[in-house]
This record gives C-alpha cells, sequence and structure tokens, in this order.
C-alpha cells in the first residue's frame, strides 16, 4: 500500500471528526470569533494531524472481522480434531445445538443432524442431565448409555466443556463415545460359560453320587441292580469325560485362533476317513451316507485334526439329528464364484430341521435347540461352537439353512 493510500485511509477513517471540526470552524467564523485566515490555519493543522497520526486502535468493524476470522479457524481445528479421534465424537454449542459429528458418531447414531438440537436424536435423560450439569458446574461428567434398538450396544459417554471466554469456545461442550459393548458382552459370555460348565457338569455328578450311595447302601448286595446301577454310572462318567474334552479342545483352539496353520491336505482324503470312522453309528442309527467328491485332489492348507474334528462333529449331528430322514448328503466342489475360497463342502440331512429363530445361535456355547434331546444323544452343546472357531482360524465360513420338516443344510467354505 502506498503512502497516499494510507493517508487517504486514515483520512476516511476519521471523516465524521474533520466534519465536526469544520462545522465548528465554520461556526465560529459566522460568529467573527476568527478570522477566515485563522479558520482555514486550525482546520488546516487538524487535516494534517488526523493523516499523519497512527491509529492506536482497530476500528470496532476490524475488531468483529477478527473475532469471526478467530472462531471459524477455531471451529475448523475442534472439526478437524473431533474426525481424528478413534470414537464417536459430537460437538454442541451453547443452546445444545449439534455444531459437528464425526463419521463415527454419524455411523453410529445416525439420527444425529447437524444444525438440530441434540434431543431430538439422543433422547436419554442421562445424557441430557449430565449435559446440564456439564453447563452448570464446569466439570466434565461420565455416565454409561444403553441402547437396545436396533441392536443391544453399551458406550461409556463423557460430556466436557470446549473452551471458555477468552477461546471464542464458551458454551460448547464435546461429547465422546467409547464402546463398551464388546466388552459387555464378553462379560456375558464368561459369565453364561461358567453358568452353563457348571450346570453340565453338576447333572451327572449328582447322577453318580446318588448311585453311589444307592450301591452303598440298599443295593449293596443286589448283584442285579449292581449291574444296572455301574452301567448308569459308566454313562454318566463318559458324558463329563467328553463335555471335558470338548471344553479342552475349545480352549486349545481359541489359544491358537490367531495362527493360520500352514500345512496342507487333500480334503476329499479326510472326508473318506470322517465317513469310514462313522459309518457304524450312521448304520445303527439307520442313516445311509452318501459322499460325493471330485475326481481332481482338493488341497487346501490346514491343520488335518482339526479340520477332521470339524468335519466329524457336522457329521454326527446330520446322523444324530437328521436320522428321521433316513440319508445325509456329502458333497465336495470346487468354488468359482467366492472370492477367497477354493472348496465348499455342504452336509445336508432330511430329518425333522430346525425353526428359523433358533438357526442364528446354534453356534453359541451349551445352545441347543431341545436341551432334553440333546442330552439323551449325549451331545454337549459345544460341537458348532468348536467347528466355528476352527473354522476361523483356518479363514473358512459356516453358514447353516434349516426349516422344519424339510432337514438342515450345512455349508463350510474353505480357502486354499
Amino acid at each position: 500500500m502506498s503512502f497516499l493510500d494510507i493517508l487517504r485511509t486514515r483520512l476516511l477513517d476519521r471523516l465524521t471528526i474533520l466534519l465536526a471540526a469544520a462545522l465548528v470552524f465554520l461556526l465560529l467564523l459566522g460568529l467573527e470569533r476568527l478570522t477566515l485566515v485563522e479558520a482555514l490555519a486550525g482546520l488546516g493543522a487538524i487535516v494534517l494531524v488526523a493523516s499523519l497520526a497512527p491509529r492506536a486502535v482497530e476500528p470496532a468493524g476490524s475488531q468483529v472481522a477478527g473475532s469471526s476470522a478467530s472462531l471459524a479457524f477455531d471451529d475448523a481445528t475442534v472439526r478437524h480434531f473431533a474426525d481424528a479421534l478413534p470414537d464417536p465424537c459430537i460437538v454442541l454449542d451453547r443452546r445444545s445445538l449439534v455444531v459437528h459429528c464425526n463419521a463415527l458418531a454419524a455411523q453410529h447414531f445416525p439420527g444425529v443432524t447437524v444444525g438440530d438440537p441434540l434431543a431430538f436424536s439422543l433422547r436419554f435423560p442421562a445424557l441430557l442431565t449430565a449435559i446440564d450439569a456439564t453447563r452448570r458446574t464446569g466439570v466434565a461428567q461420565t455416565i454409561e448409555l444403553h441402547q437396545t434398538v436396533p441392536t443391544e450396544t453399551w458406550h461409556k459417554v463423557s460430556v466436557a466443556p470446549l473452551g471458555d471466554i477468552d477461546s471464542g469456545l464458551e458454551g460448547r461442550l464435546v461429547i465422546t463415545m467409547q464402546s463398551l459393548t464388546e466388552e459387555k458382552r464378553l462379560g456375558a459370555m464368561r459369565t453364561d460359560f461358567i453358568a452353563n460348565a457348571s450346570h453340565e457338569l453338576r447333572t451327572p455328578l449328582a447322577s453318580l453320587l446318588g448311585f453311589i450311595d444307592t450301591l452303598l447302601g440298599p443295593a449293596a448286595k443286589d448283584a442285579a441292580a449292581r449291574e444296572k446301577f455301574l452301567g448308569i454310572m459308566r454313562a454318566q462318567a463318559l458324558r463329563m469325560s467328553k463335555l471335558i474334552d470338548d471344553l479342552l479342545s475349545l480352549s486349545r483352539i481359541e489359544m491358537r485362533q490367531h495362527l493360520r496353520p500352514t500345512a496342507t491336505l487333500d480334503v476329499a482324503v479326510l472326508l473318506r476317513e470322517v465317513k469310514d470312522g462313522l459309518q457304524t453309528q450312521a448304520e445303527e442309527a439307520g442313516v445311509t451316507l452318501d459322499l460325493s467328491l471330485p475326481a481332481e485332489p482338493a488341497v487346501v492348507t490346514g491343520d488335518r485334526d482339526e479340520l477332521y474334528e470339524v468335519f466329524e462333529n457336522l457329521f454326527d449331528n446330520a446322523i444324530k439329528y437328521g436320522s428321521g430322514g433316513g440319508k445325509v448328503d456329502v458333497v465336495l466342489a470346487p468354488v468359482a464364484n467366492r472370492p477367497g475360497y477354493a472348496f465348499a463342502v455342504t452336509v445336508t440331512d432330511y430329518g425333522a430341521g430346525i425353526e428359523a429363530e433358533h438357526v442364528p445361535r446354534l453356534t453359541e456355547r451349551f445352545y441347543r435347540v431341545d436341551a432334553e434331546s440333546s442330552r439323551k444323544k449325549k451331545g454337549t452343546g459345544l460341537g458348532l461352537a468348536i467347528v466355528k472357531h476352527i473354522l476361523t482360524r483356518h479363514r473358512g465360513t459356516l453358514s447353516i439353512k434349516s426349516q422344519p420338516e424339510q432337514g438342515t443344510r450345512v455349508e463350510v467354505l474353505l480357502a486354499r
């Protein structure tokens, strides 16, 4: 900016003062208190001082513009900071209108809209109370937020003031939400697991103790009763042994779940071995095992013993629970339309089938559609949980489709 531009700017800034001074000198000239020369000299001196004196402070308009620029800068900084957080984050203004929500907040709470009051979308009394308390006290508040719709979730919510008067962000709040869902689910799973395992072991133990007391007392000299009770006791002991074996197997698989197997095997050969091992059981149940295999080897990467356990469980379930259909079809085939997978194994029975509401829970530990029937068939409720964990370790997938009176179809996808 040139010197003349600077002079012009200063004069324009002080134009009101110069006009007032000119009116004063004209008034004094009219009252003959000053001569024309004196009036012109005085006005000229005022104009000279106004043009040369530097501005001590910025005009009011400049102060407002500067404040707006500073506030805009702060808003941009807050947005970038919120977007960088690994948890959902929502920023509110002094009226509790949503100023900004990061991508995670938009994903987990799609109803939150920038410009609307937060209470329109998150109608949780505990959250609104925490916001009011933070505004009133200026102290950050922490609560736990539990949602049941559309799915059950838990979040640890922190409501904190964002700034004070000096920062230009007075009245703004930042809300961060840390997910506790997985932690809560794992806790519930551990609790259920301990309760279920204790229950499964308690029943046969109580039975054993009862028969032992009987053999030591009333049936001590009854050979026929002793033989009968010892047979029942042996069956109960085998049931406990099977349950413990499954629990140990599940624990062993979980410890190695992050390690992918490196060995290779032919799935076709493995399926023949599983069929041969269960052939006697199938014949006793009146079930025909029909195995359909490709002509070429079906080589995949995997742990032979673990995959044997997978298909032994699936064949065993099909024989036990689908025996009413009299037939179990097992098909191994290459897949071309499933990226990342090489072969599919389907195990289909034609038994009673399963109601749709039970299917998603079949891989849960100890979950049974009919607990009493399962126990009679020596099921532990852990078979499909073991299958799921083994396939996860092998980067495979398990899908189950079933309808009442139409049987059950289980598909396993394996990577090469």
